[in-house]
């Protein structure tokens, strides 16, 4: 193994090491943040907390143009982990670990590279990207750090690399995400009548799900860069009380990742009105735009100048993906902004998650190429 890779895995050993399952995302300023610190001397180090354990560290060395933004907190470990998640294993071709994969591994090449040379480089490392909740990116984007300072209409940095799993490619474009919750509701009483579609809560929802599942099948002919289709899915349906009862109240999760030319207001109405019984409560709790934002136009627009960035920095461009990043906000916020980070999403959120080590080493080498040569 080489040099910086060596030192990337005793840096991913100390990241797993930390406690940052989201949730319950008990993270502090200290702990994972007082590590990162004493790794990165010679850097101006800003460390913000935004509640509820959502931190950023922000650390700038010289003038960068550019910014590298990774998440450090992880999904909660399986019960199917064959070994403790938060100590490493490095076996065969893989690093093993909780959060290796999606992305402490990216976080501890960025150190190993940020150690080993000197020129101008950015980091915004944050905790709260796998609870669809921005806090940390929105914060971010409302301070000073984001902005030239007395000029709030430029941007600090030319463009923003988000690392997410890419298997070491540049994503130009991925679908947005939309969350919703609702709520039914119904009339108690007892099942052997014959019922009305508004009398049980849970009936109401049941056909709301046919119908919605009828209406993102009919979507699968749209198209955008290589991805195709709505992507839907029914996440937790919660009512009634028993057989015999009529159900009074149900509620249902669910979410859909549009595609960059789909309008997420049109859909999130259609889906409202879909169904027999309009829903009691109909409440979006969380929207994250596609990559890149914009409308049509502008969105094929700001795609070019991302693609003409990697170009300019030899990272190999990659398809869209169906998975949401954070890249969407920075996006939005009028940042050129691409996803790029070592390791595979199919290894993301999985029991025994691992990177490969020949992804870590390609990853730190580009890395290490950029920084070295000034382009950061």
């Amino acid at each position: 193994m080489s040099a910086l890779l060596d030192a990337t895995l005793d840096h991913l050993r100390a990241l797993v090491a930390f406690d940052t399952r989201n949730p319950p995302r008990a993270i502090g300023t200290g702990g994972i943040f007082d590590y990162l610190r004493a790794q990165l001397t010679g850097f101006d180090v800003t460390v913000t907390d935004y509640g509820a354990g959502a931190v950023t560290l922000h650390a700038v060395r010289g003038q960068p143009r550019l910014l590298f933004n990774v998440h450090l907190d992880t999904v909660p470990g399986s019960p199917a982990w064959s070994a403790d998640p938060h100590v490493l294993r490095v076996e065969g071709d893989r690093a093993i670990g909780l959060g290796a994969c999606d992305i402490k591994g990216a976080a501890a090449v960025l150190l190993a590279v940020a150690q080993a040379t000197d020129g101008p480089l950015a980091l915004l490392f944050s905790t709260d990207e796998e609870a669809n909740d921005a806090r940390c990116i929105a914060g971010f984007l409302e301070s000073p750090y984001a902005r030239l300072r007395g000029d709030e209409d430029e941007a600090r940095y030319e463009a923003v690399i988000v690392a997410e799993p890419t298997r070491g490619e540049a994503v130009l474009a991925h679908r947005g995400i939309q969350s919703v919750l609702m709520r039914f509701a119904g009339q108690a009483g007892h099942a052997s009548g014959e019922q009305k579609p508004s009398d049980s809560a849970l009936h109401q929802a049941v056909r709301w799900g046919a119908a919605a599942l009828d209406f993102v099948a009919a979507q699968s002919h749209e198209r955008f860069g290589g991805l195709t289709g709505l992507r839907f899915n029914i996440g937790r349906v919660e009512g009634g009380i028993k057989a015999n009862v009529i159900a009074p109240a149900a509620e249902v999760r669910f979410g859909f990742r549009p595609l960059p030319t789909m309008e997420p207001g049109r859909l999130l109405e259609r889906f409202r009105s879909l169904g027999d019984v309009p829903p009691a409560h109909f409440e979006e709790t969380f929207r994250g735009s596609p990559l890149p934002a914009g409308d049509t136009a502008g969105a094929e627009a700001r795609r070019l100048v991302a693609r003409d960035l990697a170009d300019e920095l030899e990272i190999p461009v990659g398809n869209a993906v169906d998975f949401w990043t954070e890249a969407a906000l920075f996006s939005a916020a009028g940042y050129t902004a691409f996803v790029y980070g070592p390791g595979d999403i199919a290894q993301a959120h999985s029991a025994d998650e691992w990177v490969a080590l020949d992804q870590l080493q390609q990853y730190a080498d580009n890395l290490y190429r950029i920084v070295s040569r000034g382009n950061a």
